[in-house]
C-alpha cells in the first residue's frame, strides 16, 4: 500500500481513542465480536481425490472430480522413480514422446535436463535476472503500517523472516501457531477466528492467544452489549516450521496425474501399507472472478491438487502468495481482500487501510478488471510468486558425497530399501520426478509452463502427498477431517540446513537422557524414530540395523 499515508494517519489516530468509543465504533458495525469476516474461506472446500479410468477398449484415466490430469495419466509410473541412486532418472525424461496421437514416433529422443540447483540468487531462467532482482528485493522488502498495511494481526513484517537460510526463498528456525479443538462428534473446529493464532499485532488490545481468555479483547457489541471472554479452550495446539520456497516453480509444474500415480505406485509396492492422499483445493486466482473464495458452493469451483503447505492446502504459487500475504503479514491482495480478524473479533478500528474491496489496483487483474487489491495495490503478490519460480532447486552437497562416497552409497541403498521390506523412506521421499512439458497449462488454465521449469528432472525427495506416520498435529485445513492426522511429506532437498525437524521442529530433549522423548525431532535419528502409522514397518527396521547402517543412512541425508 502506498497511496494512503495521510489516510493512515487520520485512522491510526482514530484507534487511539478510548475503549468506549471503540467499543461504539464496533457497535455500529452492527457486527457480533464473534462473526468477523475471515481470510481463511477456502478453509473445507478441498476434498480427497483418487485415480480412475473408464472401461472399455480405450480407457479414459480420469484424475478426480473436476481435476485436470495435466497430460500425465495417473496409473503411468514414469514420471517418477522409487530409486535412489545418484543418475537414476524417471523413464519419461528419456522417452521418445510423438509429437500427436497419430504421429509416429521419432527416430531421436528428447532428453529432460537435469532442474538448476544451488544456493543462490539467480534466476534459474524463468524471470529475466533484472527481473529476478526486482522480485528478490520485494521478496525482502519490511513492510510497514503505513504505508504499506501491515496487520492489524500478523507474524512477520517481510517474506524472508520465513524464508531465509541460507538465501532467501529457502527455510528458517521460524513456526507459526495454529489452535482449535475436537467437538462432539470428535471432529476438528477452529478456535475462534481460524486455527492460525497470529503472534504480532499493530496494537496491543487485538493480539491473539490461545483461548480461554478471560478478559483480553472484551468490548460491547449490538448484539451483545455486556463484554463476553472466550471461556471454552483450545486444546489441539501445534507449531508449524516454516518451509522451503526454492525450486518451488518446478514443484508448482509437477502433473496432478504424476502425484496420483505416485499414490498409486506406493499402494502397490508397499502392499496397501503406504498410500499418500491427493486432495483438491480451489485454485484462488481461477475462482476470483466468478466466485471469490469459492464462497458459494451452488458454483462452479476449479480446482488442482494441492502441493504447498504442510496440509497441501495450497496448489499454486499465485495462491501461496495471496494467501501467505494476508496471513501472515496481514496485508489484502485481489486473491485474498479481506482482513483477518483478532480470535473472531473485528480489527477495523485498528486498521490503517479498512474497507479493502474499495482499494483499486494501479495496474488491474488480467483476468479480474474489476477486482479491487486491498493493500497490494502494486500486486506485489505477482513479484513473490515469479520470485518462487524462479529459483533454483536446493543442490545436494558433492563434496560430502565425494569425501564420503562409500557411506553415502550404503546410505542411498538403505534409503531405497531396508533389510526385510521390498521398500523404504523412498517409497514417500520419492527420489526424482519430472515435470510436464513446456507448454502445458496448469492451475486450471491459468499458468503455461514455460521452457525454464518444463520438462525437468527434480530431485525432491517427496510425493507432495499427505500421510499418516502418527506425528499428525489434529488441524484441518483444506482437506475433510480425513486430513486431521495426516501432513504432508516433506522434501529433503536442502535438508541438511534444518536446524529443526518434522512439521513442528518439536521438541527438547530431556538433559543427559540416552533416550529421546516421542516428540524430539533435533537430529535425523530422533526425526526417523518419529515415525510410525504408514511409515512403522520402516522404521522398525532402522532400529534393527547396526550402527555403522544408522550413520551411513544418516550421512547420505547429511549430503541432501
Amino acid at each position: 500500500m502506498k497511496h494512503f499515508r495521510l489516510l493512515a494517519v487520520l485512522l491510526i489516530a482514530a484507534a487511539l481513542v478510548t475503549t468506549a468509543i471503540f467499543g461504539r465504533i464496533v457497535s455500529g458495525q452492527g457486527q457480533d465480536i464473534n462473526q468477523a469476516p475471515q481470510a481463511d474461506k477456502v478453509s473445507a472446500t478441498g476434498f480427497p481425490v483418487t485415480a480412475s479410468q473408464s472401461t472399455g477398449k480405450f480407457p479414459v484415466p480420469n484424475c478426480g472430480e473436476g481435476i485436470d490430469c495435466e497430460t500425465v495419466n495417473p496409473f503411468d509410473e514414469s514420471t517418477f522413480i522409487f530409486t535412489a541412486g545418484a543418475g537414476d532418472r524417471p523413464p519419461a525424461a528419456d522417452q521418445c514422446v510423438p509429437p500427436c496421437p497419430s504421429c509416429p514416433t521419432p527416430e531421436e529422443c528428447e532428453h529432460a535436463e537435469e532442474a538448476p540447483a544451488d544456493f543462490s540468487t539467480d534466476t534459474n531462467g524463468h524471470a529475466t535476472p533484472d527481473e529476478h532482482k526486482d522480485d528478490l528485493v520485494e521478496f525482502n522488502k519490511v513492510d510497514e503500517i503505513d504505508p504499506d498495511g501491515l496487520g492489524p494481526v500478523y507474524n512477520a513484517q517481510a517474506c524472508r523472516e520465513c524464508h531465509q537460510n541460507p538465501v532467501s526463498g529457502a527455510i528458517s528456525q521460524i513456526t507459526e501457531l495454529r489452535a482449535g479443538h475436537n467437538d462432539a462428534a470428535n471432529e476438528f473446529a477452529d478456535a475462534p477466528g481460524g486455527s492460525l493464532i497470529n503472534d504480532r499485532a499493530i496494537n496491543a488490545k487485538i493480539q491473539e492467544r490461545v483461548p480461554p481468555l478471560f478478559s483480553a479483547l472484551v468490548y460491547p457489541t449490538v448484539s451483545n452489549p455486556s463484554p463476553s471472554p472466550i471461556p471454552k479452550e483450545e486444546s489441539v495446539r501445534t507449531f508449524r516450521t516454516s518451509l522451503n520456497l526454492l525450486g518451488d516453480g518446478f514443484v508448482e509444474a509437477i502433473a496432478n496425474g504424476t502425484l496420483l500415480a505416485i499414490s498409486n505406485a506406493q499402494s502397490n509396492l508397499s502392499g496397501g501399507a503406504i498410500h499418500g492422499l491427493a486432495i483438491a483445493v480451489p485454485v484462488l486466482e481461477a475462482n476470483v472472478q466468478d466466485n471469490r473464495d469459492c464462497a458459494n458452493r451452488a458454483r462452479p469451483c476449479f480446482r488442482r491438487l494441492g502441493r504447498f503447505g504442510w496440509k497441501d492446502q495450497i496448489a499454486s504459487l499465485l495462491s501461496f502468495s495471496g494467501d501467505a500475504y494476508l496471513n501472515e503479514m496481514g496485508i489484502t491482495n485481489f486473491l485474498v481482500i479481506d482482513e483477518n480478524s483478532s480470535l473472531g473479533r473485528p480489527v477495523a478500528a485498528f486498521d490503517p487501510f479498512p474497507n479493502d474491496r474499495t482499494l483499486p489496483c494501479e495496474v488491474p487483474v488480467e483476468n479480474c478488471p474489476s477486482c479491487p487489491c486491498g493493500e497490494d495495490d502494486q500486486r506485489d503478490i505477482d513479484a513473490f510468486a515469479r520470485f518462487m519460480r524462479a529459483t533454483k532447486a536446493p543442490p545436494q552437497d558433492k563434496e560430502v558425497q565425494a569425501a564420503f562416497e562409500a557411506d553415502v552409497k550404503e546410505g542411498r541403498a538403505l534409503f531405497e530399501k531396508m533389510p526385510g521390506l521390498h521398500y523404504s523412506c523412498s517409497v514417500c521421499h520419492v527420489p526424482a520426478i519430472v515435470t510436464v512439458r513446456p507448454g502445458t497449462l496448469i492451475n486450471s488454465q491459468q499458468f503455461k509452463v514455460d521452457n525454464a521449469l518444463g520438462f525437468k528432472v527434480i530431485r525432491p525427495f517427496s510425493d507432495f502427498l499427505l500421510h499418516d506416520i502418527g506425528t499428525g498435529d489434529g488441524i484441518v485445513q483444506n482437506g475433510t477431517q480425513v486430513t486431521r492426522l495426516k501432513v504432508r511429506t516433506p522434501p529433503l532437498w536442502g535438508v541438511r540446513t534444518r536446524t529443526r525437524l518434522m512439521h513442528d521442529g518439536s521438541s527438547v530433549s530431556p538433559t543427559g537422557s540416552a533416550v529421546p522423548p516421542s516428540g524430539a525431532s533435533f537430529t535425523f535419528k530422533e526425526a526417523i524414530l518419529r515415525h510410525q502409522g504408514e511409515a512403522a514397518a520402516v522404521t522398525a527396521q532402522f532400529q534393527a540395523l547396526t550402527d555403522e547402517q544408522k550413520r551411513q543412512l544418516i550421512v547420505f541425508l547429511e549430503s541432501l
